[in-house]
Parts: C-alpha cells; structure tokens; sequence
C-alpha cells in the first residue's frame, strides 16, 4: 500500500512511520525541512522523502498521483499564541485540495476530542480542521484523541517535571478537570487499524484509554508509580495568565504552548462510546500501565520522538538550511584547537553533551545561563535532550538546536535557540588527531557586542575548560 505521511518529524509522526514500514507500506514522508528528518536512520528501500511545506500550495507539486492513503498529523500549537488557527486552516486548505486531485481511497486525521459544548481555540481549530478536510474527495477517517501518554509525549514530560520536582504543589483549579488518557501504544494501533477499513469512512470516532481522571489524580497516580509522595493543593484565584507561567517556569514547555495548554486543560475531555475499540480488537492500556510503559522505553534509551523535536522555532520556521553555513564576516569567535589521542573516545564525549549528562565544565554556570533565559521568556536548559548517547540533526539540545550531526564527518554543529543580542552557534570536529572548538557570535548592533564582551571573561573560562575535557 502506498502511503503519504505527513507530520512525520512530530511526535506521532515519528512513532507511526517504523510501524507503517514494519507492515511493508511503501511510504512518503512529507517534510518542509528535509535537514530535519535522517531517513538513513530506517534503513528501509519503500522510504522516500518529499519537500513540502502546505501552507505553501505550490511547494506540494512533488506529491505523487498515485497514493492509497495520507494521514494528515499536522497541527501549529506550539506555534503561536494568536494565529495558530489561521495557520492550521491555511495547511487543512492547501491539503485538501491537493490530496484531492490524487487517487487517495482515504485520509486518516488524528484530532483532539471535541464533545465539550464551550471548546478552546486549540480544540475549536482541530474542529474546523476536520470541517474542511471532510470536503475533499477522499473518504475522511477522524480519531479524536485526549491527553496522549508516552515517553517523550508534551502530557507526560510535563507531569514528570511536576511530580518530580514539587514535593507540595499549589495548582490552579483546572486540576480538577476530568480527561480520559490514552497511551501511545493504543493511539498508533487506531491509527494502523483504521486503514483502508471501510466500516470507517466519512466517520470519527473518540479514543480513550478505559478510565476517566481528573488532572490531579494523574499527577498522583504518576507520583505513586515513581514511589513518590506528593500533596496538590488548589487555589481559585490563579488566572490563566499566572497559570501558564506556573507551566511555563516549572516545566520545561515553552510559553507559548504553556498558554495554548491551559486553555484546553479547562475543557472536559472525555470520549464517547464507541465500537471502533471492539472492531480492531484492541486492548486498552490503564494510565498507570501508559506510565510504565514510557519509563520502560526511557531506562532503555529507547525513546523515539520528543514533543521538543517537533516544538516550533525560529530555527525550524526558516529552515535549518539557513543556519547550517556559519557565517565568516561580522562575528566574534572563540576557537579552541587541542590535540588528542583518541577520536573515537573524543566523538563519545561530543554526542554525549548535554540533556541529563551535564556540561562537562563549569555545568553550574550552564545551569545558571539557562535559568536567566528562561527568566526572560527563552527556553531555558529544560528540553534537555532525547536521548543521551544519540542525537540527530533537527533535534533539541537543552538551549540549542542541533544543525549537523554526522559521526562519519566527526562533526556536531548548534545554533542557539536562547534569548540572544544575536545569533551564536557552537561546532565541534575532528580533524587529523585534532579537535577543534568553535563558538560563532552574530551580534547585532551595540547590545550585541556588549553583550559578548561582558560575558567573555565566562565564556574564556567554560571554552577552555570544555575542550581539555571533550578532548581528554
């Protein structure tokens, strides 16, 4: 079966396209930014990659005529605070009308449940989404999905940071609002089921795990898998404002997500009942079984996509194309070159920066950078990283983006994703027994060059701290 993927460098998309490959689907992998997505990584001959941007109608042309299925995984939360609505009508439009002139049976839509009679902005343009893609020629398949629970998914990331953190929380009242969790596991198998399933089409249907909570008997029930004990108490005086500040410096989501979440986490999510569970025969995972499941994929450093990967940045709107060429002219540099013995070890120390691993040198001082970023409404160190021995172009790496990582060209490039007078971006290779340190500073105007002159007598210690222990 041939099949148009899109969202795939998202956190669904990422879990469905190895499942998808796995049942032998010839698959097309819609990408606006092809740097992004490592199709080496699969291994596979019926894996092809299309460039394609759909809020772009013309960039779509490379679509192929001849596919059978085309799941649509694309949604802009995180995008903006205001627009994100416009932006997913625009995507919903532009997909619509092509996929329409090409011979697919099917359209597969993963969307938020939507049975609330007062609904978010996030939740009411997943609803006018389903609305204009219903229009098209194709038979339109809808899966309305809670909270999704799963190693590295935005829900459960946040509850870890919660519960991990705060012994004693002082939560707004929107804990108390009920939701019905589903684990990733079951979310990819309706996914996977519903293809070319005719008792589907032209029909939606709500996918929920088998108990209904509130947000506080989550983030209970998470505290009690890790063995933790942990006491929520609620105030009604905390505005939505206060509230997403309160996600916002505690979690490690950014801000502009953290306003977009509280709006949904005051909307009642719960599913209808349905047959689709019964007609694909699949079993249904409890919350706690979700939770321990995701810790399972964790301690083996198994987890395959990260909501952070797919979080929207001024890196990932532009493309990281534009970045991956350092510039020469009007930067300010600090170049490291150390002679070492063993690049094999060298390389180990380079890809294992960062995230959980710490810094290498002066990791206080990173941590106190990341805080006064996220002071300031940056990202701060709390994306951390994926994985801790892996890492791929395009993913997150504390408050970088990750440009270039190619063990055979022994190189690591990053572009500073942080609150900057600037651009920086920070290179690491290994050439001829040597490594080699740079950090590239673009400042702009006077604030720039202050900027990097006041902060280099730091910058002189943690550099040449950093490169004897990468190189030791």
């Amino acid at each position: 079966m041939k099949i148009l993927l899109t969202g795939v460098t998202g956190y669904i998309g990422k879990r469905l396209l190895p499942v998808l490959l796995n049942e032998g689907h010839e698959v097309f992998c819609c990408v606006r930014d092809p740097e992004r997505f490592n199709s080496e990584y699969y291994e596979s001959t019926k894996l092809h990659v299309i460039k394609a941007d759909f809020l772009d109608y013309d960039s779509l042309r490379d679509i192929p005529q001849k596919i059978d299925v085309a799941y649509y995984l694309i949604h802009s939360m995180s995008a903006s605070i205001h627009d994100f609505d416009s932006m997913e009508k625009n995507c919903a439009e532009n997909f619509k009308n092509r996929i329409s002139d090409t011979e697919a049976h099917q359209v597969i839509y993963l969307s938020g449940i939507v049975n609330a009679n007062e609904l978010s902005n996030h939740l009411k343009s997943r609803k006018t989404v389903e609305a204009i893609l219903s229009k098209g020629t194709y038979h339109l398949t809808t899966l309305r999905a809670g909270i999704i629970i799963g190693s590295g998914s935005a829900s459960f990331e946040i509850m870890r940071d919660l519960v991990e953190k705060l012994p004693v929380m002082v939560a707004p009242r929107w804990v108390e609002t009920k939701s019905q969790p589903i684990a990733i596991r079951n979310v990819l198998q309706f996914l996977k089921g519903v293809l070319l399933f005719e008792k589907c089409y032209d029909q939606s249907f709500d996918i929920g795990g088998p108990q209904v909570l509130t947000y506080k008997e989550m983030l209970l029930k998470f505290a009690k898998v890790r063995e933790l004990k942990r006491h929520i108490f609620t105030v009604p005086v905390m505005t939505p404002k206060l509230s997403s500040y309160w996600l916002y410096f505690v979690t490690s989501t950014s801000y502009k997500l953290a306003i977009n979440l509280v709006d949904s986490m005051k909307i009642e999510v719960i599913a209808e009942k349905n047959p689709l569970q019964e007609w694909l025969g699949i079993d249904l995972l409890t919350y706690e079984e979700a939770i321990q499941q995701a810790f399972g994929k964790i301690e083996q450093q198994n987890v395959l996509s990260s909501w952070t990967d797919a979080l929207s940045s001024r890196t990932i709107e532009e493309g990281i194309e534009k970045h991956l060429n350092v510039p020469e002219f009007g930067c300010l540099k600090d170049e490291r070159v150390l002679d070492i013995s063993d690049e094999q070890a060298t390389l180990k120390n380079i890809w294992s920066l960062g995230g959980d691993n710490g810094w290498p040198y002066a990791n206080w001082l990173w941590q106190f950078r990341g805080f006064l970023d996220k002071i300031v409404g940056g990202v701060g160190l709390r994306r951390g990283r994926k994985n801790p021995i892996e890492i791929n172009a395009g993913e997150s790496l504390d408050f970088w983006r990750v440009l270039v990582a190619s063990p055979t060209q022994k190189r690591l490039l990053l572009y500073a994703e942080m609150k900057l007078p600037g651009e920086a971006w920070l290179e690491f290779k290994i050439e001829d027994k040597k490594l080699i340190q740079t950090a590239t500073f673009r400042p702009k105007g006077v604030w720039g060059r202050l900027y990097w002159y006041s902060v280099w007598p730091f910058h002189h210690l943690i550099f040449e701290g950093m490169a004897r222990r990468v190189g030791r």
